[in-house]
């Protein structure tokens, strides 16, 4: 990589984010298409996005990934477009003449691992941990697959919340919440295809998933780890489990190709090298189509 007066500037922006594997992968996708840019972490806590995000507009920066816990602040003040709008949280900016333009391409991601695993979800249950931002991109992802969801939170007013959004936004999307014990998940967890993990749990070390997630079917977690054991994961050991990184691989794909205006790198190749470079065994992975 070399960088110079011409070079632009894309980034992530989050607290923390020194865990961030975007660098990794947004640089090994800019260097395959041979564009003369440069993708960095941008550690920014909550008091200060908005000032950041106004000083990096105005130092030229090109575009940027936003993570935990900004995804719905931001969207508060940017242009959204209507995917974003409608989900109410943004993880992708790109630097337009009138401002930041925002989208939301989580939602992109989960949809991705869905049809590269096949999942049949008409008619099936799904059970989903979480309420913040992320939680609202896979609401978004989930609509129009014809699966009954159900919201599990751990703050029961955010859970209401999301009931409510959902209602509002999804109307044709069946939906329910259930306390945060461990008699209503069990309960679920039974009937469930698929669990969604788009809490926070397992961004710390001594994070541990306060739940045995029983059932058969797959489990999904929003959060990575270099060697893929995330608590999530741990939890629903019975299942087919993936951890975050094929989601952020193929969120970040869809980022990438919305700022460069260029075709989805390939995710295969991408996570086969990202899995080599982490020293992680071979992980089953879905087959993109």
């Amino acid at each position: 990589m070399r960088i110079n007066g011409k070079t632009s500037v894309y980034g992530v922006v989050g607290w923390p984010v020194e865990h961030s594997l975007s660098p990794w992968f947004q640089n090994w996708f800019i260097d395959a298409q041979g564009l003369n840019a440069v993708y960095i972490p941008f550690p920014v806590p909550s008091a200060s996005i908005d000032a950041a995000l106004k000083g990096l507009y105005a130092a030229g920066v090109a575009g940027l990934n936003v993570t935990v816990p900004h995804k719905e602040v931001v969207a508060r003040f940017v242009q959204t477009d209507n995917d974003a709008g409608r989900i109410g949280a943004v993880n992708t900016l790109r630097h337009t003449q009138g401002g930041w333009q925002a989208t939301n391409t989580d939602w992109r991601g989960l949809r991705l691992v869905i049809e590269g695993l096949g999942l049949e979800l008409s008619g099936k249950h799904v059970l989903m941990f979480g309420a913040g931002g992320t939680a609202r991109a896979f609401v978004h992802a989930l609509n129009g697959l014809g699966c009954h969801l159900t919201i599990c939170n751990r703050t029961p007013e955010r859970a209401s919340d999301m009931l409510s959004h959902v209602v509002s936004s999804y109307p044709g999307l069946q939906c329910e919440i259930i306390p945060w014990t461990e008699d209503a998940v069990s309960l679920v967890c039974e009937d469930a295809v698929l669990l969604l993990n788009a809490t926070s749990i397992g961004l710390r070390e001594s994070d541990r998933f306060p739940f045995v997630l029983t059932g058969e079917g797959v489990a999904i977690d929003a959060v990575y780890r270099p060697d893929g054991c995330t608590p999530f994961c741990q939890a629903a050991a019975r299942r087919r489990t993936l951890d975050g990184l094929p989601l952020l691989v193929a969120q970040g794909a869809a980022s990438f190709s919305w700022w460069h205006d260029t075709d989805i790198p390939s995710l295969n190749d991408t996570l086969l090298e990202m899995q080599r470079q982490l020293g992680r065994r071979a992980l089953p992975l879905p087959e993109w189509h």
